[in-house]
């Protein structure tokens, strides 16, 4: 019977390693965390075109917003291993241990890493008729108008909630936060003048900022962006080593075959050598990762890092979801 059982699970393992050499024999499905048209639904989108034509199969783009994009990941992790159902997820994969007390699934131990795809930096701006012309003029204002002002967000966990506690935490004053659902009405508001000031991704902002309809003060990045060269650096601009970007990988349910694995950290690498990647990328002023950050090994080294470097930051803010 030992031996039956023992050919029996050599015979399973041969055939999901075969299976595994032939895959995708179908689509494959990209999870997105988040609502259709927002950034890493963008982001997702203008990868998941070159990744299809890698693999020889269509990618599927699934949205499903909802407890911060706790609820898409909670999918993927449950979902079979199989390589079919891949998650896109950004910073907030990090976050989300310090912010929710009962997730379901554990980033590290529930998610195989398949590489990084780009690191998309953050901009501080607010409506247009804000008073502060300059960085520091706003650092000024917000510290002796802070019960009077409102930061607006796109929710707990997302990159502009993560923002601004990293930016309240460097003036040394907080605001009344408003988090909306989701980053569209936040920036309608906005320009819209209900809501003072906010600090979301280039890929959010860049069309807002070019057109005049709010005020930028800085990009939160070593160095200025060929996007938007006349916008100074938070650092140039009055906030010493103030830096924040949103970086996106792919994540796939743990157990995932390493040959499907490997496949998939292929078809990404190409993807983000692809030349309309790479210009749609510049558009929204971010740009692909280089080759050895998306890997599977430096994908799960920055995630380890980021959840380490996040957990005092939101344990000191108070801040954490149902």
């Amino acid at each position: 019977m030992r031996r039956l059982l023992l050919a029996a699970a050599a015979l399973a393992a041969m055939a999901g390693a075969a299976a595994a050499q032939d895959y995708p024999t179908k689509p494959v499905t990209i999870v997105v965390p988040f609502s259709a048209g927002g950034p890493t639904d963008t982001v997702t989108r203008l990868v998941a075109e070159p990744m299809s034509k890698s693999l020889g199969q269509q990618i599927v783009v699934q949205n499903v917003a909802g407890a911060g994009g706790t609820l898409a990941a909670g999918q993927v992790a449950r979902a079979r291993p199989d390589g079919y159902t891949v998650l896109m997820h950004h910073i907030g994969m990090s976050t989300a241990p310090s912010l929710y007390k009962n997730l379901p699934y554990d980033p590290l131990k529930d998610l195989q890493t398949i590489g990084l795809v780009t690191d998309v930096p953050m901009t501080i701006i607010a409506r247009k008729d804000f008073p502060p012309k300059t960085l520091e003029e706003l650092v000024a204002y917000v510290k002796e108008n802070k019960d009077k002002l409102t930061y607006a967000n796109a929710g707990i966990g997302a990159a502009s909630h993560l923002c601004g506690l990293l930016l309240m935490k460097a003036i040394g004053a907080d605001v009344t936060t408003v988090p909306y659902q989701g980053t569209g009405p936040a920036l309608t508001d906005l320009v819209g003048g209900q809501v003072d000031f906010m600090c979301d991704q280039t890929t959010n902002t860049t069309g807002q900022i070019k057109a005049g309809e709010v005020k930028a003060y800085a990009v939160t990045t070593k160095e200025r962006l060929k996007s938007l060269p006349d916008l100074p650096t938070a650092d140039e601009a009055g906030l010493p080593g103030f830096e924040v970007s949103v970086w996106h990988g792919l994540y796939v349910p743990a157990g995932t075959p390493e040959p499907v694995v490997q496949k998939l950290n292929a078809a990404l690498q190409a993807a983000l050598k692809d030349e309309n990647v790479a210009s749609r990328f510049a558009e929204l002023g971010t740009a692909p990762v280089a080759a050895e950050l998306a890997t599977p090994e430096a994908h799960k080294e920055r995630l380890s890092s980021q959840i380490e470097l996040w957990r005092p930051i939101i344990e000191a803010a108070g801040v954490m979801a149902k």
